[in-house]
């Protein structure tokens, strides 16, 4: 069977996220890794709501490496929550924030922004009180803001009267937002204007959108309403201007403000606070463990081979081509996508089961080899150009570091390690024993490793 190679390239873009929901095909694509990731993480998040609490508002954090599939499992929440009969807003918060520079009150007013977008079909009444915060906002940036630069004035007049409900809450948001994401003078300027009213923001959203909100829904057959929040694990570790670093100033400082929604919220957390010293403060915070998807494993603790991990990773590359084959009749075509079976076994196993990087490697040999079959030495280039890239970043203390982590298989809290797991240097796994650590393999061949 012939594979159109460009086709094959488009299915494995690294930037692909599969709506399961709504797509016939990503469904095929989808391959389900919880049976080696330690347990149905998504089903435990969906049970915290439908199950355990509906009535009540919940808030949750699920945490991982970047690109370890958060998205693609938190979409597939969404649609699990929706066949259940909640109403679910979804998004992502970095297309609404600048992730070098938050405050709770950005986080605050996008979700706002979010659940009133998605509500414009409600009738509501009129939310006097955050529309009144949003105009002093307005007025306040007026003076900042020519009317060249955005083709009309933001301020008082932009909330008209024939401008009902909520509907003028997301457009003045919006509109506010978008001018001051990308301006850090106006970003301060605007927080100096909203943090003194962050609680009172809280009410407002609390009172004027989500309360009503939740009833209209509830007449109209919905249980409830859910904002799931992803993104926000990529905001910056770097410091505030009194020296707190931002992760830990949002999650844990804030984190009574983040929950303080009336509706049932789950956010994406940065990994690193999994080790920080005050994660034992976030999860009172929050009143809640984070939930942690792992990487596939591709080997087990004693680094004998993971015979499921290994085979769930091949499913996932050989779906993209033969989505419409089974899972037995697709391993018959692997020499129509690699040179030998081998060849595949070795891009599964380079990628230490982290799945953005999987489809990164596979992508690019598919470039290099200008099409199909994937021979062994292509896909040896590109691997040798990634372990190039990556060991540039590794200093001698953290090569160091590295050796004991392959050692031990675990790693401490301190500020080597959080370099280390940020980095991506280092992958987290988990069995029937708990979590274990491992190092990147792609630094694995390296000249410095062997030194």
């Amino acid at each position: 069977m012939m594979v159109d190679a460009k086709q094959f390239f488009d299915a494995t873009s690294p930037s692909k996220t599969l709506f399961v929901a709504d797509s016939e095909l990503d469904q095929k694509y989808y391959i389900d890794f919880s049976s080696v990731r330690g347990g149905k993480i998504i089903e435990d998040l969906r049970d915290n709501i439908t199950l355990w609490s509906p009535e009540q508002p919940t808030c949750q954090l699920l945490t991982g490496h970047i690109g370890c599939g958060k998205s693609t499992e938190l979409l597939r929440l969404k649609a699990e929550l929706e066949r259940e009969g909640f109403h679910v807003v979804y998004f992502e918060s970095s297309k609404d924030l600048e992730m070098g520079d938050v405050d709770v009150g950005d986080i605050l007013l996008a979700i706002a922004k979010r659940v009133s977008e998605s509500l414009d079909r409600l009738t509501l009444e009129e939310p006097k009180r955050l529309k009144s915060i949003l105009q002093g906002a307005a007025k306040l940036l007026q003076t900042e803001i020519t009317l060249d630069e955005v083709g009309g004035t933001i301020g008082p007049a932009q909330f008209t009267a024939n401008q009902e409900g909520i509907t003028v809450v997301a457009m003045g948001i919006a509109k506010i937002t978008a001018k001051v994401k990308h301006s850090p003078d106006l970003r301060s300027k605007l927080r100096g204007y909203l943090e003194p009213q962050t609680n009172g923001i809280i009410e407002a959203i609390n009172k004027e959108i989500l309360e009503p909100a939740i009833a209209k829904l509830k007449l109209h057959g919905k249980k409830g309403l859910v904002a799931i929040v992803d993104n926000l694990d990529k905001v910056d570790s770097s410091r505030k201007p009194w020296g707190r670093l931002q992760q830990e100033y949002l999650f844990v400082d804030r984190g009574e403000q983040l929950r303080s929604l009336h509706c049932h919220l789950v956010y994406t957390m940065p990994l690193a606070l999994r080790f920080s010293n005050d994660f034992g403060t976030l999860m009172e915070r929050f009143m809640i463990k984070p939930q942690m998807l792992p990487m596939v494993p591709v080997q087990c603790r004693d680094g004998s081979e993971n015979a499921e991990g290994m085979d769930l990773l091949r499913q996932m590359v050989l779906a993209r081509a033969f989505p419409q084959l089974t899972p037995e009749k697709r391993l018959e075509k692997i020499t129509a996508l690699f040179e030998d079976a081998q060849t595949l076994d070795r891009l599964c196993q380079v990628s230490g089961g982290h799945v953005r990087n999987i489809l990164r490697i596979l992508n690019d040999s598919i470039k290099k080899q200008r099409g199909l079959p994937i021979t062994r030495q292509t896909l040896e280039e590109v691997i040798g150009a990634y372990r190039n890239e990556r060991t540039l970043a590794v200093t001698d203390e953290e090569w160091e570091l590295l050796r004991l982590v392959m050692e031990r298989k675990k790693v401490s809290g301190d500020d080597g390690y959080h370099t280390l797991i940020r980095s991506m240097f280092v992958y987290e796994y988990r069995d029937a024993a708990g979590s274990w650590f491992d190092i990147n393999p792609i630094l694995a061949s390296a000249q410095e490793w062997n030194s």
